[in-house]
């Protein structure tokens, strides 16, 4: 993993066998960014991700190997009062079925792994820090906005 920051936008690199929620973490965490929106691209070998299913309040994982291309990664980091990092993104890759057709799957991202590179953009929030808060309504943490 390589990142460099220029202007107000962060640049990482994530390297073959580095996990990507892992790294876009420990970025954000070396350079005091308490929250961030981040966009990316990569081979992958490894995805797993989830589809939420509100009736359970609950996520059913979905798990594919071999050549993934992550067609797009879009998501946040926020830091709670604790300073516990909260990563939310999904993403999609598209894959070769065993018929030589392109597929794509998708879904909320739990863990990727890079097959040969990943490139991200972290883009830190300016002027203030985003939560979250339980909304009862839902069953899930949204964000809170500062006033």
């Amino acid at each position: 993993m390589k990142y460099k920051q220029l202007g107000d936008k962060v640049y990482l690199r994530v390297d073959k066998g580095e996990e990507v929620v892992a790294s876009i973490c420990k970025t954000c965490e070396d350079l005091h960014i308490a929250s961030a929106t981040f966009h990316g691209i990569g081979g992958c070998s490894q995805a797993i991700v989830a589809t939420y299913i509100p009736d359970k309040h609950d996520f059913d994982d979905h798990v594919k190997n071999g050549m993934l291309e992550m067609t797009s990664l879009l998501g946040n980091l926020i830091q709670e009062e604790s300073g516990e990092q909260i990563f939310h993104a999904h993403a999609t890759f598209s894959f070769l079925d065993e018929e030589g057709q392109v597929t794509m799957f998708g879904g909320h991202l739990k863990s990727t792994t890079i097959l040969y590179t990943g490139e991200f953009v972290i883009e830190p929030v300016q002027g203030g820090i985003i939560r979250d808060e339980w909304d009862s309504k839902e069953g899930i943490k949204v964000w809170k906005l500062p006033d």
